[in-house]
């Protein structure tokens, strides 16, 4: 009797044990036949080299593409505008019509020099006064000399006149004939380029927009994440259907000279397994602040 006893104990507790299991079951079930899941594999390929698993990689999943996150963060936060940022400079009139003219307020580089025209060095006073400063430290023989000088102004008037537009004749005739003689001005021109104090808005601005972008993406649109394992494949599971974006969250995965990112769509259906692969083909820019 007392084995009987025993035995018995021994199946109630088995069944007690198996129950809770067996009602796990069809819960699973039902939760894999509405939920859906993504298998992807991640690889980039470098120029003229084989294909390289993007191992040990965090992937995100989000219910809005980090693109348009970002669009979303941006519209409340624009980039700052040049015109108005050019109004506010102590500068001449004459150099601010021609920073908006040509869109920059970069006073040195090459793309300077390609913009600086013979009319806008005699014609603005910040370029005349650098472009004469510079050659007169740094004369190259035949640079022209002035002959006006400063008692005619009210002394003799008309012949200041003359002999400043003479003056200044020569100069624009000896800067046509010789477009190098500007290269050096821009050191002169130091005091007065902002394109620093453009550059650190812009840069402000882009940092804030990025920060605030991941921050909403990773707590408002973010559905699950994930790492890919040595191989490059990653999985995702029980996410409920609908469609989503795939990505990186702007960090770029590097295989030799090539460096990608994705914010690639995908469609998830319930249970049904979504398969993907991330290669160069689908990889995106991460999005940056337009200016």
């Amino acid at each position: 009797m007392r084995t009987v006893g025993i035995a018995i104990v021994a199946l109630a507790a088995a069944v007690a044990g198996a129950a809770p299991q067996a009602a796990q079951r069809p819960a699973q079930r039902a939760q894999t036949a509405t939920t859906g899941s993504i298998e992807f594999t991640a690889n980039v390929t470098p120029t003229d080299a084989h294909p390289q698993p993007v191992r040990d990689f965090a992937f995100y999943l989000l219910r809005k593409s980090l693109a348009d996150i970002h669009a979303e963060v941006e519209a409340q936060d624009p980039p700052p505008k040049l015109d108005p940022f050019i109004d506010a400079l102590e500068v001449t009139p004459e150099l601010k019509a021609w920073m908006k003219k040509n869109q920059t307020v970069e006073l040195a580089g090459e793309d300077f020099f390609h913009k600086l025209k013979p009319e806008a060095i005699l014609g603005v006073p910040e370029f005349f006064s650098a472009y004469v400063t510079y050659n007169t430290h740094y004369p190259g023989g035949d640079f022209p000399v002035t002959h006006a000088h400063a008692s005619d102004e009210q002394k003799n008037p008309d012949r200041y006149a003359r002999d400043v537009k003479a003056y200044r004749d020569a100069l624009l005739k000896y800067v046509t004939a010789n477009p190098q003689s500007a290269n050096g001005m821009e050191v002169e021109l130091a005091a007065v380029n902002p394109s620093q104090k453009w550059q650190a808005l812009l840069s402000g601005e882009r940092d804030r927009v990025q920060k605030r972008t991941l921050r909403l993406a990773q707590t408002q649109y973010l559905v699950t994440q994930a790492d890919s394992d040595l191989n490059g494949q990653c999985a995702m599971s029980g996410i409920p259907p609908g469609d989503y974006w795939l990505g990186t969250l702007g960090e770029r995965a590097q295989a030799g000279d090539v460096r990608e990112a994705w914010d690639v769509s995908v469609a998830v259906r319930a249970g049904m397994t979504t398969r993907i692969a991330l290669t160069n083909l689908n990889a995106v820019e991460p999005p940056t602040a337009a200016h």
